[in-house]
C-alpha cells in the first residue's frame, strides 16, 4: 500500500495527475488558498461548470473540468469547518478523502493528488488533518485497485512533515 501514496512539497496545480482534488467552500465559486489558486490557473472554465452544481455539502465531492490545468478534472470537495473537534469534523474529513477517491476512480482516473483538506481557513489542526487523511486514504485504497498514486501535494514544510508522520504510523499498523 505504501507505494501508492507519496507526498510532495509544492503546488498542487502544477502537479501531473489526472484529477487533482480542490479543498472547496460550499458554493464552489471560489475562494482562497488551494481553491483560489485551482480557479486561477485553471481558468473560467472550471468556474462555468461549478455554477452548474449548486454547491456541495461537507465530506461530498464533485468533480468539474481542469479547464487550462495538466490534470483532466477537479474534484471539488468541503471540508468541515474545525469547531474543537466534537462536530462530526473528523468523520467528515474522511468522507472527503474517501468520496474524492471513489468519484476518481468513477471518472477513469489512475492518478490523484490531494491537497491538505480543512487545514487553511478552515482551521482544522495539520497533524490531526494529517492522520485522518492517511487512515482514510490508505483504508479506501484497499478497495480501490483502479487507482494506481495517490499524492499529497503539500504547500509547507510544516504540512509536509506532518503528512510524513500521519503515513508512517498509518503504514506501521
Amino acid at each position: 500500500m505504501p507505494d501508492r501514496i507519496g507526498l510532495e512539497q509544492g503546488d498542487i496545480t502544477a502537479v501531473a495527475a489526472d484529477a487533482i482534488v480542490n479543498a472547496a467552500n460550499a458554493t464552489l465559486l471560489g475562494g482562497g488558498g488551494v481553491d483560489g489558486a485551482i480557479h486561477d490557473a485553471g481558468g473560467p472554465a472550471i468556474l462555468a461548470e461549478c455554477r452548474r452544481l449548486g454547491g456541495c455539502e461537507p465530506g461530498q465531492a464533485k468533480a468539474t473540468t481542469a479547464g487550462r490545468l495538466s490534470a483532466r478534472y477537479v474534484i471539488h470537495t468541503v471540508g468541515p469547518v474545525w469547531r474543537g473537534g466534537a462536530d462530526r469534523e473528523d468523520e467528515l474529513l474522511a468522507a472527503c478523502h474517501r468520496n474524492s477517491l471513489a468519484l476518481a476512480v468513477s471518472l477513469g482516473c489512475r492518478t490523484l493528488a490531494f491537497p491538505a483538506i480543512s487545514t487553511g481557513a478552515f482551521g482544522f489542526p495539520v497533524a490531526r488533518a494529517a492522520r485522518v487523511a492517511a487512515a482514510a486514504t490508505t483504508e479506501a485504497l484497499e478497495r480501490l485497485a483502479e487507482l494506481e498514486r495517490v499524492t499529497f501535494v503539500l504547500f509547507d514544510r510544516q504540512t509536509y512533515d506532518a503528512f510524513a508522520a500521519a503515513l508512517a504510523a498509518v503504514t506501521k499498523t
